[in-house]
């Protein structure tokens, strides 16, 4: 699996991208990454592992606390394949506005 199909694979799950959103403000405890979840503090874990695991977070442990911070490189990877696509379909809907204008000629 490349960097990228890691990226895409961890931010496809709703709770993992929930606590990237939490991330981007800053560091936080594992937890209070769990306190908005329905789920354990292991499920929250296992979700933290697979963020880590695409190069998304860090962990790092202080005491008996483990840390989570954001990684964002791997998203922009993931925006700069993503951008060729926006172009393309940004093309397509400019040429079928344009097509749908002559038809209402």
């Amino acid at each position: 699996m490349t960097d990228l199909d890691k990226t895409f694979a961890a931010l496809g799950d709703a709770t993992r991208r929930a606590i990237v959103e939490r991330l981007a403000s800053g560091e936080a405890p594992l937890s209070e990454l769990a306190e908005p979840f329905d789920m354990s503090l292991t499920a929250v874990s296992k979700h933290v592992r697979v963020l880590s695991d695409a190069g998304l977070v860090s962990l790092t442990k202080r005491g008996r606390t483990r840390f989570c911070s954001l990684k964002a490189a791997p998203m922009k990877d993931a925006v700069t394949w993503l951008e060729d696509y926006r172009t393309f379909w940004e093309g397509r809907l400019d040429s079928l506005g344009r097509h749908l204008a002559k038809d209402n000629k």
